[in-house]
């Protein structure tokens, strides 16, 4: 997996998480089976991993997956105590906070069901792609508490008539279901789920680091705007940011020259 420019180089395996890091791809795979429930202590470490990405430029995606049969059924339950929730959510809340920060594409990669926080992860990522078998669903309203981060994101991926039948009635829906509604990208055979995502990285990874970066914080930015002030912003991002990267002018001169660019950020 991951050939040519990306191989991997690093690898730090803990008991119930991995992490990779090559050249250009780093990934995070959930290793606690047989569901993949995360605690705390596995999201501290996440958010720890995140922000030691924030000087490395070089690092163009992040990509989520998981061992096993789950993509994750959620949080520990043993962490919802009202002793420790406060600390369950600064930790949750952090990856995403942290995601939103690095501003590089992400991409999951689900295999099995991927339920409550496992769903809110997932289904944040930029771009998800599910095995036939992948289930996603926000069941929490079932345990008397709702989905924070669904609840955030949500009715901008989906209508709020659809959000509010998901989220209230913890609903779980099959792959096909969550691409029609626009919360997975593709859905190819659990056997072709490796090959599926390598392609898309490829396809990704040949632009500029830099310029994915910036592509990426002007959708986020636009976010919660009326339109002329979301082109506002989006306009500062193109005219202040943008264009003055090296990556960008020799972009543009490599198309003038009918060439191919030579990327600084490779």
């Amino acid at each position: 997996m991951l050939a040519g420019p990306i191989y991997l180089i690093d690898r730090d395996i803990m008991e119930t998480i991995i992490f990779e890091k090559s050249e250009q791809i780093v990934r995070i795979v959930f290793n606690r089976p047989p569901v993949n429930v995360l605690n705390i202590e596995m999201m501290q470490a996440i958010n720890k991993f995140l922000e030691g990405l924030h000087n490395q430029d070089h690092v163009k995606l992040i990509i989520f997956s998981a061992v096993g049969k789950y993509f994750s059924a959620g949080v520990d339950m043993v962490d919802h105590a009202p002793q420790r929730v406060f600390e369950l959510l600064e930790a949750f809340h952090g990856i995403f906070l942290n995601l939103r920060d690095l501003a590089r594409p992400t991409i999951a990669a689900v295999n099995g069901p991927a339920l409550g926080a496992g769903c809110e992860l997932a289904t944040f990522c930029d771009l998800v792609v599910a095995t036939e078998n992948a289930k996603f669903g926000q069941p929490e309203i079932r345990v008397g508490v709702f989905p924070p981060i669904a609840a955030v994101v949500f009715p901008h991926l989906l209508s709020k008539k659809r959000t509010m039948e998901l989220i209230l009635t913890g609903e779980t829906i099959g792959a096909q279901e969550a691409l029609t509604l626009g919360l997975v990208n593709r859905v190819v055979p659990s056997d072709k789920l490796d090959t599926a995502v390598d392609e898309l990285v490829k396809k990704i990874a040949v632009n500029s680091g830099s310029v994915l970066q910036m592509t990426k914080m002007a959708i986020a930015a636009s976010e919660g705007l009326n339109f002329p002030d979301a082109v506002k912003k989006v306009q500062d991002i193109y005219l202040n940011h943008l264009m003055p990267l090296e990556d960008t002018n020799e972009g543009l001169k490599a198309f003038l020259e009918r060439r191919s660019p030579v990327w600084k950020d490779k």
